[in-house]
């Protein structure tokens, strides 16, 4: 699966029930071997992606793609890849320990 592909599929994957009153973006720097930016605007309920992301987001994940990909699969546990360094975490951190909830990630 390549990051266009995880990422088109993330609007889908919403929560709508948790993202009922929510009205952020989140934002995704992608590195490595398949790059990219990609932001979800979340807006009561619904979600958007925006390819090329988005000038202020109000959370920004920073992720190698196969690190990204292997938290996608479930292989890795992404509070241990926060904390190992290799998430790295910009903005609402509030926000950032909803986005599981928000839009859970089950390949």
């Amino acid at each position: 699966m390549t990051m266009a592909e995880l990422f088109e599929a993330m609007p889908a994957r919403l929560d709508s029930a948790a993202a009922a009153k929510v009205n952020k973006t989140i934002q995704w720097n992608i590195t490595g071997d398949d790059p990219g930016v990609w932001a979800i605007q979340i807006n009561d309920g619904a979600a958007r992606l925006v390819p090329d992301g988005v000038e202020k987001p109000d959370v920004t994940f920073t992720v190698n793609s196969n690190d990204w990909l292997t938290i996608a699969e479930g292989k890795l546990n992404a509070m241990n890849a926060f904390m190992t360094g290799k998430l790295k975490i910009a903005g609402d951190m509030g926000l950032a320990m909803k986005v599981p909830q928000l839009l859970p990630l089950e390949l």
